[in-house]
């Protein structure tokens, strides 16, 4: 009797406990799989799609002792009929390797929906003109794109525009991708939020003569599918312009990336897979032999770090504004002893504003905080609102009179009495955007004052809209969050108000001051960027923070200098590695148990193999219930990168967790908490 060969496959599946299943193929199947295809295969009861991970497997091959009788077939080829090519193949295995997320669930989670394959329309583009820059490139810019230029088309590189705000990095950004355009290649464009898409888009449309695509969270199903599809199957030169999850579109004969903003914290997704999107176009722009290009005003330490100490040559400084303008004045506002009488604004505020409105200038009010007022409190008992699915107080609205959560969906309506001594007197404490609007506009009835935050930017309509009211003068002050702090050109501001940063300061997170100083100087750099004279008020309790002194002295790398010899005690980033461990579940007291567990099997871990490793914590999250979920975390550094993934590595495959506790790691996170 002639003994059947039967051929079998690896299939990667969206699901957490598994990397991969075996399956056997049907002959019909046998000779057509490939790595990187889609398909249809059982699971249980279900049907579930997969892909490929290794084909054509033969039965030695398999492991000495495999039940052949457990092993189900493939059913069929899935009908969204993609081949994830092998390099694109082999940067999805990075990833899955680097953040320690199972291929299967990144491969499902970063793929467009499948069931808008059979509803296919035509997809939207820009057609860009071409205009020639209206104005000649300085010495610094024209140094700059030609040290990148040299090394277009001659393999991987990795370069940093180190430019303050207004030095022009944008058109140094346009004079690259117009050669790598013309030489028929692509470009990918990272930024960090989809608010910048519209300018970005506006902006490369007018200098650009090339396909421009756009690809974020705005993006229906069906266009996302499209464009997909578009990039896989057409290798014409075109321009991608996309947030962090754009790093993932499978773009043919590509030549460029470019990152603004790299410092940026929206690049790092949180949840799921978390990756950095910076991060991740270096690897892929290593593994496709392609240049890299960082920019930012306010680089991050690590970033900051790795060119000017390993490769300053790649290290390109900007330090003073492109054309007449000129960086701001930088004013501190001691708001200690100011009266109330305008509160949250002191007086000198209010008289700067008034003095800009005055000259038919517009104003920029920064706050990093949504709503009417941080939270409600009873002035007779000291009672506070609390969510009940959260570990915070509720934030006010006052629009609806609503109490509501920051980090779940609960809200209420706003209580006339205090529930726990029924006095009528409850305060407001605390004051957010909506509150400095309301200010604003009873100080300056005669003047139009709106916000620009999530809570009134809801859609890209929107934003657009309010952007176009702004530059078109129909509004005099601009109340933002952070949505407004970076990328944004306007004409005729020349004063920014920042308010509310002291609670920013001094957090339990080395990267604090990084943060504070990223956002200062962000938002600073609204100011002036189109005349010779600006301002910039902060209001602050602590005007004598040697970090204000930086910032008001626009000390072009003194920060860096001092973080660094700061950081390096300490063995924080960029001198060593970090992954944070956070357990989570409903149930409290399986968290704390979990927690402590596998903080003892760390601690035995690093006696025994692990030496470099630095183990801290378990602890409870700095908020530690969110929508009904306790989370702890432990905290592991080290100098080590390999000793820090294999004892990640080790922990996941050896620790079961308790029923209901879910386990998440972040390596190289941005926030710890």
């Amino acid at each position: 009797m002639v003994k059947v060969s039967v051929t079998y496959c690896k299939v990667a599946i969206n699901s957490l406990f598994s990397e991969s299943i075996t399956f056997y193929l049907e002959d019909a199947l046998a000779g057509e799989l490939k790595v990187g295809m889609l398909v249809n295969v059982p699971l249980g009861k279900r049907v579930v799609e997969g892909c490929v991970l290794e084909s054509s497997i033969k039965e030695e091959q398999l492991l000495v002792d495999f039940d052949r009788s457990k092993i189900k077939a493939v059913i069929e080829k899935n009908s969204f009929d993609m081949l994830l090519s092998p390099e694109y193949f082999s940067f999805l295995e990075w990833v899955s390797n680097y953040y320690h997320y199972p291929i299967g669930m990144l491969i499902f989670d970063i793929l467009p929906k499948s069931k808008v394959a059979k509803k296919q329309r035509e997809l939207k583009f820009i057609k860009g003109v071409g205009e020639e820059l209206p104005f000649d490139l300085n010495d610094k810019q024209k140094m700059a794109v030609d040290k990148i230029s040299e090394s277009l088309g001659k393999g991987f590189s990795k370069w940093l525009v180190h430019g303050v705000t207004g030095s022009g990095k944008s058109a140094i950004y346009i004079k690259l991708m117009s050669k790598v355009l013309a030489e028929g290649k692509s470009v990918l464009f990272l930024l960090p939020e989809i608010n910048l898409t519209p300018q970005f888009l506006e902006y490369f449309k007018r200098f650009l003569a090339t396909s421009i695509y756009s690809y974020n969270s705005s993006i229906n199903s069906f266009d996302r599918y499209g464009l997909w599809m578009e990039l896989v199957s057409n290798i014409s030169a075109k321009l991608v312009v996309g947030v962090r999850s754009a790093i993932f579109l499978p773009i043919q004969n590509l030549g460029l990336i470019i990152v603004d903003e790299e410092h940026d914290n929206s690049f790092k997704q949180d949840g799921h897979c978390s990756y950095n999107a910076r991060d991740m176009a270096l690897k892929l722009g290593s593994l496709k032999k392609i240049p890299v290009v960082l920019g930012s005003a306010t680089p991050s330490v690590e970033t900051y770090y790795a060119f000017t100490s390993k490769q300053p040559t790649n290290y390109i400084p900007l330090e003073t504004r492109a054309g007449e303008a000129t960086m701001p004045d930088i004013l501190m506002v001691d708001s200690k002893n100011d009266t109330e009488e305008h509160w949250p604004l002191t007086t000198k505020s209010v008289e700067e504003i008034r003095a800009a409105l005055d000259k038919n200038e517009q104003v920029l009010v920064f706050i990093n905080r949504l709503g009417y007022s941080a939270f409600l409190q009873c002035r007779s008992c000291g009672y506070t609102f609390k969510c009940p699915n959260c570990s915070v107080s509720l934030k006010y609205y006052q629009y609806n009179n609503q109490l509501r959560c920051s980090y779940c969906d609960y809200k209420d309506k706003a209580p006339e009495i205090c529930p726990e001594c029924s006095n009528l007197k409850i305060f407001k404490k605390g004051f957010g955007t909506e509150k400095v609007q309301e200010v604003l506009a009873q100080l300056f009835p005669n003047k139009r004052v709106e916000r620009f935050d999530r809570d009134e930017i809801t859609t890209i309509k929107k934003l657009e809209s309010r952007l176009e009211s702004f530059h078109s003068g129909e509004i005099d002050i601009l109340v933002g969050t952070q949505m407004l702090s970076k990328g944004h050109n306007f004409q005729r501001v020349n004063l920014v108000l920042i308010l509310g940063i002291d609670s920013q300061l001094n957090r339990p997170d080395f990267r604090s001051n990084e943060r504070v100083y990223q956002l200062l100087t962000q938002v600073s750099g609204r100011s002036g960027r189109y005349s010779g004279k600006s301002n910039v008020l902060i209001q602050t309790l602590s005007p004598e923070d040697e970090l204000f002194t930086i910032v008001k002295e626009h000390s072009f790398d003194r920060f860096y200098k001092d973080e660094l010899a700061f950081r390096l005690p300490f063995g924080c980033p960029p001198y060593g590695k970090i992954v944070m461990i956070y357990i989570s579940s409903r149930f409290a007291d399986k968290v704390k148990h979990d927690s402590r567990k596998i903080a003892d099997t760390l601690l035995k871990l690093k006696h025994q193999t692990f030496k470099t490793l630095t183990v801290l914590g378990p602890r409870p999250a700095i908020i530690e219930k969110k929508a009904n979920k306790y989370t702890w975390s432990i905290m592991l550094s080290s100098d080590n990168v390999n000793e820090l993934h294999n004892v990640v590595k080790t922990i996941k495959n050896g620790f079961d967790p308790s029923t209901g506790v879910s386990i998440q790691y972040d390596i190289d996170p941005y926030t710890i908490f």
